[in-house]
């Protein structure tokens, strides 16, 4: 994107996330002139600090979202190294990435159509630090419009965290929204989590039942668009 372009994917994820110019820049604590410069094209700058809290706020890589890497010059916050490494590796003690792209799996019951049903989503998750933030894609869902969102921690080879998903409101939940726990293991390759759930069901009780992430490839620009579709089963 040149000077002066319009930065379509900043707008794009932008609208996705179902969000205005003023609620973005709330979010992120600026204004909303900071909001509309970058959308214009007429900065391409942006501060490492608000870099981050844009990548968490919309799910995407900053890359992705029409900026270059940002470094804060000192040896500290990059972006292109800590936000999306395309080879996670191991980890032992919090070491290692688990930026990209990943396919998400849960089973759950429905005491309503007495059978246990199958959840799954294309999730981007973005790590900074010990911290992992993650989204499902716009239109990833095994239910149509039924974003999943989850705020983890990653200490050694455990994951830990909260989830949230809001139902569509013409599906059998009736825009319901469900949140709960989770805690995973990652396995030595750090290209597999499993692990269990807990949250309440429809009725008011208490449910549990396993949940899986599997990694899929880098969270790049073209991998973004090639995940944005319901995945399949097979996946």
């Amino acid at each position: 994107m040149s000077m002066g372009t319009p930065n379509i994917d900043l707008r794009n994820a932008r609208v996705s996330a179902r969000l205005s110019q003023d609620d973005l820049a709330r979010r992120l604590e600026t204004s909303k002139r900071q909001v509309q410069r970058w959308e214009s094209g007429t900065t391409r700058s942006i501060r490492p600090r608000l870099a981050r809290a844009l990548e968490i706020t919309l799910g995407t890589p900053i890359e992705a979202l029409g900026f270059p890497a940002v470094s804060d010059g000192k040896g500290g916050y990059d972006i292109q190294t800590t936000a999306h490494a395309a080879q996670p590796g191991p980890l032992s003690a919090a070491r290692g990435n688990l930026s990209g792209i990943w396919l998400s799996k849960y089973e759950y019951p429905s005491s309503g159509r007495g059978q246990t049903l199958t959840g799954l989503h294309y999730v981007n998750l973005i790590q900074h630090g010990d911290k992992l933030s993650v989204r499902s894609l716009p239109n990833a869902s095994s239910n149509p419009d039924s974003p999943l969102s989850m705020s983890l921690e990653v200490r050694g080879s455990v994951v830990t965290g909260t989830w949230e998903e809001q139902t569509a409101a013409g599906g059998y939940y009736r825009g319901a929204t469900y949140f709960g726990c989770l805690q995973m293991l990652v396995d030595p390759t750090g290209r597999r989590m499993t692990g269990k759930w807990c949250g309440f069901g429809s009725d008011g009780e208490v449910n549990t039942g396993p949940w899986e992430l599997v990694y899929q490839g880098a969270a790049t620009k073209a991998t973004l668009a090639e995940y944005d579709r319901p995945p399949a089963e097979a996946d």
